[in-house]
């Protein structure tokens, strides 16, 4: 099925939801400790999706098989520590542009883990993800930040967490695994504060100034998944791609107005070459798949 306006729209909805989530993670960790930020993310989810299942009167169902779950969710984890860490330490639209790798990563991982073909489309995506990477760390160059690894390996963290998603889909709603997703974090995010030195009545130091990134952080780590999978509902990856390209130049205004953060047209440039060769391989997908049901009668 494809909407233009409808994919539009839910995208303009992810994309804003998206650059929100990181400007909340920012100005949270300004008071408390990242962990805590993120535990703090988990408990809105589940109070959310909670509230969601019960007006919707849809079920929530047990974490089966349970063993990966927990696999989905270590990985996961990872990725969002890696990813809240980077915001917190890196120009917002670097930890963009580098999250953008994901997709070549994921590759990578579903070749291995659920022995997908590696065709030339592929391979050209890992290639120009690669090279796309190099162009936005540029190595051996005095802006190479070395916290950017922590950004990359959340990248392939998210990478491993969507390939074992997949085999999750078949057995689990997309409110289960959610659910779950946020049950199990909570406690491994305290745990680990906890085991840093962290306090436990760490939201005793959140004023009454930090209610608004509060709950932008709370709703919006939501909200955008949910606006990104119904774009993909009414358009396909073809489609959805190029707009949600658009989060990097967005997010880079955003870091410029909100905290003078120095505009880097490299950083769009790798970023544009990792997009361009996703879509290769998109569009070669979208090829293959056509040739084949041309081909039936």
């Amino acid at each position: 099925m494809h909407d233009l306006r409808r994919v539009i729209l839910w995208m303009a909805g992810a994309l804003i939801s998206f650059s929100a989530l990181a400007v909340a993670v920012r100005e949270m960790a300004r008071v408390i400790t990242v962990w805590e930020v993120l535990a703090l993310r988990n408990l809105g989810g589940i109070v959310v999706l909670a509230a969601y299942a019960w007006l919707a009167r849809e079920r929530i169902g047990g974490p089966y098989p349970l063993k990966l779950h927990l696999l989905r969710n270590t990985f996961h984890y990872g990725g969002q520590a890696c990813w809240a860490f980077g915001v917190t330490l890196l120009p917002l639209a670097t930890v963009f542009a580098l999250e953008f790798t994901t997709p070549a990563w994921t590759m990578v991982v579903a070749a291995i883990f659920l022995g997908e073909r590696i065709t030339r489309g592929r391979v050209a995506a890992l290639v120009m993800g690669f090279a796309g990477v190099l162009v936005i760390l540029r190595p051996g160059a005095a802006a190479f930040d070395p916290a950017a690894l922590v950004v990359l390996a959340a990248a392939f963290f998210f990478s491993v967490q969507i390939t074992t998603t997949k085999f999750l889909t078949g057995r689990n709603s997309t409110l289960t695994i959610l659910f779950w997703m946020n049950v199990f974090q909570l406690p491994a995010y305290m745990a680990t504060d906890l085991a840093l030195g962290g306090d436990p009545l760490f939201f005793l130091r959140i004023g009454a100034e930090h209610w608004l990134p509060l709950l932008a952080l709370m709703v919006t780590g939501l909200s955008a998944h949910v606006c990104f999978t119904n774009a993909m509902r009414y358009g396909d990856a073809t489609l959805v791609v190029p707009i949600d390209f658009l989060r990097i130049p967005f997010i880079a205004t955003v870091g410029v107005l909100l905290y003078a953060e120095p505009f880097d047209p490299v950083v769009l440039l790798g970023a544009a070459i990792s997009a361009a060769g996703i879509l290769w391989s998109l569009l070669e997908a979208r090829q293959s798949m056509a040739g084949r049901g041309g081909g039936k009668t």
